[in-house]
């Protein structure tokens, strides 16, 4: 009884404080959520959260997210400062990754697109044609970006023209490093504090400056911050939906080693049970699948795909098991048209995508889960 008292207590406490660094509102519920602490933190003392207490210790800035529209109220406040807005992304996810409508929000704030995990194209890719295709996506986006850098946070790949280009850019301005979850995000603001901040001497003196919920300023030498904010969870992202166990056959680790399947229309792949790529209509064709290189494939044909997925799913067709895709949502069938003439993938979010081999056109329906985005794009590769 006492324990349990003790808790209810320290659980009350936790709600009325606030982050002595950052500002975010203390809670013990989830690790990956902004103002994290143990719920046996002590209520009377000036407490601060995990990710404080990591990057005051260890020089280590911890990822936290928030959803959609609790991400865009914070950016709400980017347009009245004058500041260099610094927008990661992931290249294996691109459209999942960049933050839809980010200029509206920004203002007339100088945008530096930092597109990473290019360690997870295949050998030999052109780099040069990457951020050409990245920059006619920006701009298509309505993002207006004065530099575009590749980088891999992972291999240190780009990252000295990645701080390059902030010192460039910032002047004597505040730096908003925005982004969703699992971009890098954190790898680069650590990058950044250990070149720009003499941080041990701030954080020994006064508490960690912090003025607005849910971010954290990082202070910088000239006075200037780097101003972390939490990432953005996408619900429209495969790796969002999931169950944890899943993450490692759609998160790639390694270099891609893209598979080629040659097609007849009327032919059925299945990534798992998660996703179902139908070829309903075209000529003989060849697919190029650029996944997780733990994805496991499954052809057969069309006629015979509704039989298969039902007595197989969760065993065959795996991942995930049948107790995992319960917790999923259902599939929703997305209807695909690749034009005549065009080089196309078609990307499913979270999953990576299947470039089209050839310019005769085909007729192609993708079965996802409700809610993650799909669809055709100019061809990365």
């Amino acid at each position: 009884m006492a324990g349990g008292g003790n808790k209810q207590v320290s659980e009350k406490l936790l709600d009325k404080q606030g982050c002595a660094g950052c500002g975010a509102a203390l809670q013990s519920d989830s690790k990956d959520k902004p103002g994290y602490v143990p719920a046996s933190a002590k209520g009377g003392e000036a407490v601060i959260c995990q990710r404080c207490f990591r990057i005051r210790n260890y020089n280590d800035a911890v990822s936290v997210s928030m959803d959609h529209d609790e991400f865009l109220r914070l950016l709400g406040g980017i347009a009245s400062t004058d500041s260099l807005v610094v927008h990661i992304v992931d290249l294996f996810d691109f459209e999942g990754s960049l933050i839809s409508g980010l200029q509206r929000f920004v203002g007339n704030n100088p945008v530096l697109l930092v597109v990473n995990k290019i360690d997870l194209l295949p050998k030999g890719t052109n780099y040069n044609r990457i951020r050409n295709w990245v920059q006619r996506q920006a701009k298509a986006q309505g993002l207006r970006t004065v530099d575009i850098v590749l980088c891999s946070a992972k291999k240190g790949m780009g990252f000295e023209r990645v701080v390059e280009a902030v010192e460039e850019l910032r002047g004597r301005r505040d730096v908003y490093v925005v982004g969703a979850t699992n971009v890098g995000k954190s790898t680069l603001i650590n990058r950044l504090i250990s070149d720009y901040s003499d941080l041990d001497r701030e954080l020994t003196v006064s508490r960690f400056p912090g003025t607005t919920l849910d971010e954290i300023r990082i202070p910088l030498d000239d006075g200037k911050a780097i101003v972390d904010t939490p990432g953005i969870v996408y619900r429209s992202r495969l790796t969002e939906l999931v169950p944890r166990g899943v993450l490692g056959a759609l998160l790639p680790d390694k270099p891609i080693k893209p598979l080629v399947y040659q097609l007849d229309a009327g032919q059925t792949l299945f990534f798992g049970s998660l996703i179902r790529f139908d070829y309903a209509a075209g000529a003989n064709l060849s697919f190029t699948l650029y996944t997780a290189n733990a994805m496991k494939v499954h052809r057969t044909k069309l006629e015979r795909a509704d039989d298969l997925y039902a007595q197989h799913k969760g065993e065959l067709l795996a991942p995930p098991s049948r107790e995992e895709l319960e917790t999923m949502p259902a599939w929703t069938r997305h209807s695909l048209r690749i034009p005549k003439g065009s080089e196309s993938d078609v990307f499913v979010s979270g999953l990576g995508w299947i470039r089209v081999n050839g310019t005769s056109g085909a007729q192609i329906e993708v079965y996802a889960p409700k809610g993650v985005k799909v669809l055709v794009r100019e061809a990365l590769i």
